[in-house]
C-alpha cells in the first residue's frame, strides 16, 4: 500500500517536473523567436521615438559606429557601458548597427588618424560618409543618420539682393535661426543667389526658395527666374500679403491668382492668438502632410487661387475656413469680405523633359521667419516641404523628446497635512485597529 502510494507520488512529481520544464522551455523558445518588450518608464526613456525608428527602417545598409573611449573615464566612469546601452536601443530596431571600441591609450596612432579630440567621441559611418559625434543623445544621433542618408551635396538656394528673407540670417524677418538651421541639420547645403549678378540659377540647385522682395526686381532678374521654372526647377515660393515687386510674371507663369487682403480665421480667437493669424489644424493627404498633425500658424496669410491647367496637378496642403479681409479687419465686412475655405498652401507637379517638376507655394513667408517659426509645427512643415521638393520626402524631421514634468509642487499647508498624516495619523490608525482586534479576541 505504502509502495503504491510512493510510486504514485513519484509519478505525479515526475509528470509535474516534466510539464514545468516543457512549459519553461516553450516560453523560452517563444521569447527567443518572438521577443516582446514594453517600456514602462515615466518618459519612455528606454525606447526610441517613432521618428527615430522610421529613420532606421529607411537605412538600407549597415551603420558602423566607432567609439574612441578608454575603459574608465575620470568624470563619467564606465563610458563604454553608457554608450553600449544607448546604441542598444538602435540595434533593437536595426541589428546591423555595428559598434566598435578603440582605446585611445592603447591605439594612439588610430586615434590621431581619426582626428579624435575627446574621450568617448564617436565616428558614425553610413553609405561611404561619416560624421563625428561628441554628444550622445537620441536627437543628435538620429539627426546625424538623417544627414548621412541625404543625397550628397543637395543644395537649397535662396534669392537675395532685393530685401528678401535670408535663409541663414538672424534678423527677426529672416529664416536662419530655426528653419535654416534645421535644413543644415538635415544635411542640406544653403547658398544665396543674387540674380542681378549671377548669369543664371546654378544647375546644381535642388530647391530654389523665393521670398518677398522689398524692391522691384529688374526684368532681367525675373527672366532668369522664369527660365529656371521653364526648364523644370523645383521651387518654394513664400508670398507675403505685400506688393509682388516684379514677381507678377512668375504668378502668371504658374497660372496663380493672388487676391488682395489676408485670410481671417475665426479659430484664432479661440486659441487666444492675433485675429490676423490663420491656423492649420488638419491637412489634406499629400506626401508633405502624411502623418503630420501639428498645429501651424500663419501671420497675415494671403489666399491662393489658380486656374486649372492641364499641364499641372494641384494639391492643397493647408486651407482654413474664414473670410478674406482687404483691410485685415477681424470682423467680416458687408461688401468686400467673403466667407469660404481659403487655400494658403499649395503643391504643384508636372512632367517636363521626362522629369517631375515640383513647386510649393505658400501665401505666407512669416510662418518660417525667426519671429514666428517657433510656433507649433511651422518648422517641421517647412522642412517637409523642402524634403519633398528635393525628392527626399521619405526622410522625416525629428523633434527632441519632450521632458515630462515629474516634480510635484506642494504648499506649506499640504506638506503639513501629509507629514501629520504619516507621522501621527497612520500610527494611531494602526494602533487603534490592533486594539480593536485585541478587544474582540478577548471577548471571544
Amino acid at each position: 500500500m505504502l509502495r503504491n502510494f510512493l510510486e504514485s507520488t513519484f509519478l505525479r512529481n515526475l509528470i509535474f517536473v516534466l510539464l514545468l520544464t516543457g512549459i519553461a522551455t516553450g516560453l523560452g523558445y517563444l521569447s527567443y523567436r518572438h521577443p516582446l518588450q514594453r517600456d514602462i518608464t515615466f518618459n519612455a526613456s528606454n525606447s526610441l521615438e517613432p521618428a527615430s525608428v522610421s529613420v532606421l527602417k529607411q537605412l538600407a545598409g549597415p551603420v558602423n559606429i566607432t567609439v574612441y573611449a578608454t575603459l574608465q573615464d575620470a568624470r563619467l566612469g564606465d563610458i563604454r557601458k553608457i554608450i553600449s546601452e544607448f546604441i542598444g536601443l538602435y540595434q533593437r530596431y536595426k541589428p546591423d548597427v555595428k559598434l566598435i571600441y578603440i582605446d585611445p591609450e592603447k591605439e594612439p596612432e588610430k586615434t590621431r588618424a581619426a582626428r579624435i579630440q575627446l574621450n568617448g567621441e564617436m565616428v558614425v559611418e553610413y553609405a561611404g560618409r561619416s560624421e563625428h559625434l561628441t554628444l550622445i543623445n537620441e536627437q543628435t544621433l538620429t539627426s546625424t543618420l538623417l544627414r548621412l542618408a541625404h543625397t550628397a551635396n543637395q543644395t537649397v538656394t535662396y534669392l537675395d539682393g532685393d530685401g528678401e528673407r535670408k535663409l541663414d540670417g538672424h534678423a527677426n524677418h529672416d529664416m536662419g535661426l530655426y528653419f535654416g538651421a534645421k535644413l543644415k541639420e538635415n544635411g542640406f547645403k544653403i547658398n544665396s543667389l543674387n540674380l542681378a549678378i549671377a548669369q543664371d540659377v546654378p544647375i546644381n540647385t535642388h530647391v530654389l526658395v523665393v521670398t518677398q522682395p522689398q524692391i522691384d526686381l529688374m526684368p532681367g532678374e525675373v527672366d532668369k527666374l522664369l527660365r529656371y521654372v521653364e526648364r523644370g526647377g523645383n521651387l518654394l515660393w513664400l508670398i507675403d500679403a505685400e506688393p509682388l515687386h516684379g514677381l507678377e510674371r512668375l504668378a502668371e507663369k504658374l497660372d496663380l491668382q493672388l487676391p488682395p487682403g489676408i485670410v481671417i480665421d475665426p479659430a484664432a480667437a479661440d486659441m487666444n492668438v492675433p485675429a490676423s493669424w490663420s491656423l492649420g489644424t488638419t491637412y489634406p493627404p499629400h506626401a508633405i502632410t502624411n502623418g503630420f498633425n501639428l498645429l501651424t500658424a500663419y501671420p497675415a496669410a494671403r489666399p491662393l487661387v489658380w486656374h486649372e491647367n492641364p499641364g499641372w496637378r494641384h494639391h492643397i496642403l493647408v486651407d482654413v475656413t474664414g473670410w478674406i479681409s482687404p483691410g485685415g479687419q477681424p470682423a467680416p465686412g458687408k461688401q468686400h469680405d467673403t466667407s469660404a475655405p481659403n487655400v494658403i498652401a499649395l503643391a504643384m507637379q508636372r512632367n517636363i523633359n521626362d522629369v517631375e517638376q515640383r513647386i510649393v507655394v505658400v501665401g505666407n513667408g512669416a510662418f518660417l521667419a525667426n519671429s514666428f517659426a517657433g510656433n507649433g509645427g511651422n518648422v517641421d512643415l517647412g522642412v517637409n516641404m523642402v524634403n519633398w521638393l528635393a525628392r527626399d520626402e521619405k526622410l522625416i524631421t525629428l523633434q527632441p523628446r519632450a521632458a515630462k514634468d515629474s516634480n510635484i509642487a506642494l504648499s506649506r499647508t499640504q506638506l503639513t497635512i501629509i507629514s501629520a498624516t504619516f507621522l501621527f495619523g497612520a500610527p494611531l490608525l494602526l494602533g487603534g485597529f490592533g486594539t480593536y482586534l485585541w478587544w474582540v479576541r478577548r471577548r471571544t
